[in-house]
């Protein structure tokens, strides 16, 4: 998890093609609409985006009912997000990584991307969003920005896997 830019598709796809799990995006779960907004730089309201955690929400149920390992890369900006996102009874069979990653590189990052709907101009409404996880939860913190391999190693010793 972690704002546009933070490594979420970068590390996550790495990670899940180390391990020989299932890769999902979250951004691919977005509507055209939302997407269109994203792709002009305006951020999403709570209303906005949530068709968009309800339908993560039972891509993590399908996932773990099949018994299918699965890294899924979703900013889940606000704690109220990331709760929606992990039913209930899976509490334990989910694990929450936040990507910290400063706001100059996260910009640096964002322009010079390519290929992705979601524009530098985006960052700020990210940003205003995030709510940086609290000891109290369930999150993993790592600095997003050490390189993908440490990264993996992280995540992998973090989360058991």
């Amino acid at each position: 998890m972690g704002p546009a830019g933070a490594g979420k598709s970068t590390v996550g796809r790495s990670l899940a093609n180390e391990l020989g799990w299932r890769f999902t995006d979250a951004d691919a779960f977005h509507s055209a609409a939302n997407r269109a907004r994203l792709g002009r730089g305006e951020g999403l309201s709570d209303a906005d985006r949530a068709p968009w955690l309800a339908s993560l929400r039972r891509e993590i149920a399908i996932a773990i009912a099949h018994g299918e390992p699965t890294v899924l890369a979703c900013s889940a900006l606000r704690r109220s997000y990331r709760e929606m996102l992990v039913p209930e009874n899976a509490r334990r069979s989910v694990c929450l990584v936040y990507l910290r990653v400063t706001a100059d590189e996260l910009e640096r990052r964002l322009r010079t991307r390519v290929d992705h709907f979601a524009p530098v101009e985006l960052l700020g409404s990210q940003l205003e969003t995030l709510e940086e996880p609290a000891p109290a939860e369930d999150v993993f913190t790592l600095d997003g920005e050490q390189p993908v391999q440490a990264l993996m190693q992280q995540v992998r010793r973090a989360c058991g896997v």
